[in-house]
């Protein structure tokens, strides 16, 4: 893991300022509501406000991104609302909870704006029964939120906006059927009944801490779509939650909430959050879970036994979900895995097409927000693939398949990126050769989406590997795309038991 995360290529230090602009935009949002005269509570509530505005919000462009911010309140507002008038009325609280938690899993099915709402009007819901919040409160809480979204996106829109210099980037949804067939519905229903078992079993374990079991089967939910993807993300959430309750040990309660110390580890932490999201699930989760501690330190009720509680907690939640994705609606990793492929493939077949354009003299076409595309594809196929690449994974014939398919489709990624730089120099002269390369690779393209038969895989092989001498930069780029497409056939279409696409 820790591999992953300091090993990890940065393209143009995008996690670095994410998680930088972050930890300016959090603390100042938690500043201010100090030096107004906010209590605590609502200061914790206002920097939880703009750490999921500044996280959650993944929209395509920034006016978007603005858009969305916007809407936070309206989404968040009343569930806060809702969640204080309930807090002494048990049975209703948990059921509009659970009511909450499958809204704003179904919310996805509108895109990153619809995850973004779904997932600030749970966590609304979730930090109310944190801070046990009463409806005396909601006026300085209001209050708090609205200025911590308004410091935070005067950070993010006003001061940093380093999206303005990436390409816009649209963020790709999981292909979705109608009624049941829906994934969003059926994560919808499976998030719906994990959550009452979470919450049936967490109020068991403690009538004052169960929401964490709620809160760790929601978050199990997060940025999955197979029941796979469900059961890594489980894994690795109870893994990082327990080597942060370790850290905890010898950090949070030695602090006894401590101002200056705990505000420095609450930075320290921030950062980590952001910056590992995109690349470890278990240490953004070992970095919440320090985080979470020194908050419970500083309001006063930190100790050991509420730290172990925590792991109980987040394991029945992980359960719940586990659960859940197995017996309920499942969605199984083979279809998601497939229809991924699929798309990164298309993309493929879009960026050659556009860099093809380009190079025969068009202004116009653009290969580089294909390119940027195309990598986030590849990623939403790691992630796909995960359950059959973990090392506790006995499938062996699958995982070795899942490698190959990974290698491949990084050797499409780089190939496709650098056609896509020599493409964007203006100085790139139009060869004849370079169109009937571009071709060939559209064709391979469809062949591997028609689902050929061997023989005509074995045809298309042969005429790849015995094309001509390579004398152009942006040809070679071209022949080692052709040949990875056309390695590509064999883990993808090979009959024997279990292949990882159709």
């Amino acid at each position: 893991m820790l591999k992953r995360v300091f090993v990890a290529p940065d393209p143009g230090r995008v996690r670095l300022r994410f998680a930088s602009r972050a930890v300016i935009g959090i603390g100042l949002a938690v500043a201010l509501c100090g030096l107004v005269g906010h209590s605590l509570v609502a200061a914790i509530t206002g920097g939880l406000a703009a750490l999921l505005a500044l996280f959650t919000v993944t929209d395509a462009t920034v006016r978007q991104q603005a858009v969305t911010t916007a809407l936070l309140p309206v989404a968040g507002l009343p569930v806060l609302a809702v969640a204080a008038v309930l807090h002494d009325q048990p049975v209703a609280r948990d059921l509009v909870f659970l009511a909450v938690m499958g809204a704003g899993v179904y919310a996805r099915r509108w895109g990153p704006r619809g995850h973004a709402l779904g997932v600030f009007a749970f966590m609304t819901f979730f930090a109310a029964q944190f801070l046990h919040t009463v409806p005396g409160q909601l006026p300085e809480l209001y209050a708090a939120v609205l200025l911590s979204l308004a410091v935070s996106s005067t950070v993010r829109f006003g001061f940093w906006r380093y999206e303005r210099r990436l390409p816009a980037v649209a963020v790709p949804t999981a292909p979705e059927g109608r009624g049941l067939a829906r994934i969003t519905t059926r994560q919808a229903v499976q998030a719906t009944l994990g959550g009452a078992f979470a919450l049936g079993l967490g109020q068991v374990l403690s009538d004052q801490r169960w929401y964490w079991a709620v809160g760790a089967t929601w978050w199990v939910f997060v940025n999955t779509t197979s029941r796979g993807e469900t059961l890594v993300r489980g894994f690795r959430r109870v893994l990082g939650t327990v080597i942060g309750i370790a850290a905890g040990f010898f950090v949070a309660i030695p602090l006894e909430g401590a101002g200056a110390p705990t505000a420095a580890i609450v930075a320290v932490c921030v950062f980590g959050i952001f910056y590992t999201a995109a690349v470890s699930y278990s240490w953004m989760m070992f970095f919440v879970t320090v985080m979470v501690g020194v908050l419970y330190g500083v309001l006063g009720v930190l100790d050991a036994s509420l730290l172990w509680l925590r792991v109980a907690e987040t394991a029945v939640g992980a359960l719940g979900a586990v659960l859940a994705v197995l017996v309920v609606l499942p969605v199984t990793t083979h279809a998601i895995t497939d229809a991924w492929i699929r798309k990164a493939l298309r993309c493929v077949h879009a960026c050659t097409a556009e860099a093809a354009e380009r190079l025969a003299g068009s202004l116009s076409a653009d290969p580089g927000p294909r390119v940027a595309e195309l990598e986030v594809l590849l990623g939403r196929v790691r992630l796909s693939l995960a359950p059959l690449v973990h090392p506790l994974s006995p499938l062996k014939a699958r995982k070795t398949r899942a490698r190959q398919v990974l290698a491949l489709l990084d050797d499409c990624v780089r190939e496709v990126r650098g056609l896509a730089s020599i493409a964007a120099d203006p100085a790139a002269s139009h060869d004849a050769r370079l169109s009937a390369a571009c071709s060939r690779v559209e064709e391979a393209v469809e062949e591997l989406l028609r689902q050929e038969s061997r023989e005509e895989r074995g045809a298309v092989r042969a005429g790849v590997q015995s094309g001509a001498a390579v004398d152009h930069p942006a040809l070679a780029h071209l022949h080692g795309l052709e040949r990875a497409l056309a390695d590509l056939a064999t883990p993808l279409h090979s009959p024997p038991r279990a292949p990882i696409a159709a």
